[in-house]
Order: structure tokens, then sequence, then C-alpha cells
């Protein structure tokens, strides 16, 4: 004799608040890898489909693809702050994780060249200044009495020149071109990693 399963059997589990925190991180994690590769313009249902999850969900999440850069920009600069607050923290070291930020992260590099007049009306550029101002702040702490970056906006300016310099297909290539732009900026820069990584 056949069982078929009952409906209960047959309903997955709702993992409930946990599903929806593993969603968001997915999408998150997916939105930094598409933007990358496309831009901040890239199709929203790209990202829920590099997440595994539907487009609704995307949207129970992210109302708008402003919500959706502005999750992956604030957990960028989130990153950086964290390393400046690090016990061990020296410039070096967060200049490091910013780095790696960019050579991931094409959003990213849109934050730091945000147009502060206001640019785009997607709410986007609205936040870009002040979490570029986040980042000024936690690199700017570490900068030690007469570093060459200490006069007026000399640090976000190597900031947005290293930035452009961060072009290549592959990772490996726009790590390489960060770096090479602070070597000719005279600036050390720690290892290149993910803060904590």
């Amino acid at each position: 004799m056949t069982q078929h399963p009952t409906a209960e059997e047959r309903r997955p589990a709702n993992d409930g608040p946990k599903a929806a925190a593993r969603n968001r991180a997915a999408l998150v994690a997916a939105a930094r890898e598409v933007y990358a590769e496309h831009g901040l313009d890239a199709p929203l249902s790209g990202i829920a489909r590099r997440a595994g999850v539907g487009q609704g969900v995307l949207y129970r999440h992210f109302p708008d693809r402003a919500a959706v850069a502005n999750a992956v920009l604030e957990e960028n600069v989130r990153e950086v702050e964290q390393a400046a607050a690090a016990a061990t923290a020296n410039l070096a070291g967060v200049l490091g994780v910013l780095t790696w930020h960019l050579t991931e992260s094409a959003a990213f590099i849109g934050l730091l060249h945000a147009d502060r007049t206001g640019g785009r009306p997607d709410g986007v550029h609205a936040h870009a200044s002040a979490l570029s101002d986040r980042v000024a702040r936690s690199l700017r702490g570490h900068l030690t009495d007469g570093h060459r970056l200490g006069a007026s906006d000399d640090l976000m300016l190597a900031v947005a020149m290293v930035s452009g310099a961060v072009t290549g297909p592959t990772r490996g290539e726009r790590e390489r071109r960060a770096l090479a732009a602070w070597r000719l900026l005279g600036v050390e820069v720690g290892p290149v990693r993910p803060f904590g990584g």
C-alpha cells in the first residue's frame, strides 16, 4: 500500500525570522556580486536569481532599487568602520579593508565618487554623501600628524584617485591596479581583505 504524505508533511518548514535574515543576507551578497559585474543599473531580477529567491522576496526586503544599493553600501561602510574601530587598527590595515571593498564592489566606487549636489533622483546618491563622510571619518581617525594625506580633502581625493584606477576584468587585476595606485601615491596599505577575513 502506497502512503501519500499529508499536507502537513509536504509543507516545507517555515524558518520564520531565520529565513528572513538568511534571505536578506543572500540578497545583499548577490547584489554586491551583480553590481560588481553590471553596475548599479543591473536588473533586480538578476539579483533575486543570484540569491536563489523569488523577486517577491527581494521586494519584501527592499522596496526599490535604491534600497538594495543602499543596503550594499551600508554594509561596505560598516565593515570599514569596524576595521577602523578594532583595537589593533592602523591606517594601513583600514586601507586594506577599504581597498578590498573597492575591488569587490562597483557600487562602493560609485559611492566614493557620488555627486554631492544630488545627481540622480533615485535615492542612492542622497544617502551616498553621508556614507562617504563616514568612510572619511573612519580613515581620518588613523592619520598621524604630518601624514602626507593630512591636509584638508587630500585623504578622500586619494581614495577617489585609487578607486578610479580599480578597473579590470578580474578581481585580481583590480586589486593589482589599486595597490599600484596607492604605491604611486606613496601610501602604505595592509593586506587587502574583508574585515575579519
